[in-house]
């Protein structure tokens, strides 16, 4: 099968579930212009896929916003620097349910069945190239290099998102609906301990989100903090633009060696997690803070294959310093000089970071509003996590809040203290998408009651057109 020929098939499958039916929602007029239902910021893979949810719940006045230029949304083709991605093959996410829309139609489509056997893990290129195949077939309304900067509630109940960018057509855009597909790092921001960025010069290091010039790589000893997959990740990166050595410094005894997510796949706690009880849910994303996340076999071994890789294990980084032109590194092994740090320290989820809140976080309830843990358990981490419905709505703290919030969904890493893996995590999107879909769906609908109501008692359109009186009479 070609390319072109699984173009007509998804077309062909979405017909026979009539796809693309008439709106439901009923449109709203606005002196300072167009209303949408829905206004999606971030064009990445959640993005996209809250969109075709949308669509296929009938809601099609929505519009995809993102920051990237047109096939850079996301981190895949920026700061990704994984050779495959990490998720099985087999799972499938954004397609939802229809097969000629999975990536390995997709691929099937342009390598044949057997290539597909040979695949161990998705490349990371070709999933991207499988995101713009996406948006494409499905004509999905997205419009580039358009960044948000504030979010205004108003009194009417429509919110004005203030943009900017080469491609907003004008500095407003108003919706009913808002829904945060906005990544990783969407629900706060990229990490970096205080103890680097307040003793270091920006040019000596880099965060993994960051795009990292090779020239100060190569030729260079390089430090690397952290110990997840991504720390590997980048060290991989660096020795491949010809780093000297990559030190990937660990503070455990061991590199973890179980992955929570393999077990979260198959045993029911990505599909059914929003069932749980909130102190069920507050241990075991605790438990998933505690246990990181491995690096793969392959990416651990490329590594490792090279010779200036070295790890140290037992060694969080007691204090850092300038060393005339590079960096001194002291930990509980002993002191060590680099030419540049790369910091793989994650990320801090809580409104309070984000810019485009800022109007508005002091209302957002955080999981510590909600739920006090046992002593000895709290996690300061999760506690600044936002505390949402299991459609992914935000929720207020304080009565002033709730008409001011209603109406925003967070459909970012951020929600995974709420609702598991499901937004930014391609093990959860298959799951998570119908959710927010549907609850963006249901408070649509409840805002439109009286007017959906009154249709309904109103209706009066004639169906049947036989003639009773004709049949009455018959022998």
């Amino acid at each position: 099968m070609s390319l072109q020929a699984l173009n007509e098939r998804v077309k062909t499958d979405l017909s026979y579930l009539a796809y693309g039916g008439t709106d439901w929602v009923h449109p709203l007029k606005h002196t300072e212009g167009h209303v949408y239902d829905v206004v999606i910021v971030g064009g990445g893979q959640s993005g996209l896929g809250a969109a075709f949810g949308l669509l296929r719940e009938r809601i099609s006045n929505i519009l995809i916003i993102d920051e990237n230029a047109g096939g850079l949304e996301g981190p895949w083709t920026t700061y990704a620097r994984m050779v495959t991605l990490r998720t099985p093959k087999h799972l499938t996410s954004i397609d939802l349910g229809i097969p000629s829309l999975t990536f390995r139609s997709w691929w099937e489509a342009q390598h044949g069945a057997e290539a597909w056997e040979q695949v161990d893990k998705i490349p990371r290129g070709q999933w991207m190239d499988y995101l713009r195949w996406y948006r494409e077939v499905l004509q999905l309304p997205v419009r580039n290099e358009v960044r948000l900067r504030m979010i205004e509630p108003g009194s009417d109940g429509i919110f004005r998102l203030h943009v900017e960018g080469k491609g907003a057509v004008q500095g407003q855009l108003l919706a009913r609906k808002i829904v945060l597909a906005t990544g990783i790092q969407g629900g706060g921001e990229w990490h970096v301990p205080p103890m680097i960025s307040a003793n270091l010069p920006e040019h000596l290091y880099a965060h993994t989100s960051q795009k990292i010039d090779p020239a100060v790589l190569r030729g260079k000893r390089i430090a690397i903090l952290g110990g997840g997959a991504s720390a590997f990740d980048n060290a991989s990166f660096a020795l491949n633009e010809g780093a000297a050595e990559a030190h990937v410094f660990v503070r455990r005894e061991q590199l973890p060696k179980i992955n929570p997510i393999r077990q979260m796949e198959g045993s029911g706690m990505i599909d059914r997690f929003h069932a749980l009880a909130d102190e069920d849910k507050y241990a075991v994303i605790s438990h998933f803070f505690s246990c990181n996340q491995p690096p793969t076999n392959d990416t651990f071994a490329r590594a490792a294959a090279w010779p200036g890789f070295r790890l140290h294990l037992g060694s969080p980084w007691l204090s850092v310093a300038r060393s005339g032109e590079g960096v001194q590194v002291t930990t509980p092994k002993g002191e060590f000089s680099f030419d540049f740090l790369i910091i793989s320290t994650g990320l801090i989820s809580d409104p309070a970071l984000r810019p485009e809140l800022q109007g508005l976080e002091r209302h957002i309830a955080r999981w510590s509003d909600r739920y006090q843990a046992p002593a000895g358990a709290a996690n300061p981490l999760l506690d600044a996590h936002p505390y949402l419905s299991s459609a992914f709505a935000l929720q207020s703290r304080d009565e002033a809040g709730r008409s001011l919030l209603h109406g925003l969904f967070v459909f970012n890493y951020s929600a995974l203290a709420s609702c598991g893996l499901s937004a930014s995590a391609i093990s959860g999107l298959r799951n998570a998408i119908p959710k927010l879909a549907g609850g963006v769906a249901d408070q649509l609908f409840m805002d439109g009651r009286e007017q959906i109501l009154q249709a309904y008692y109103s209706y009066d359109q004639i169906e049947f057109t036989g003639s009773s009186a004709a049949a009455a009479n018959l022998p």
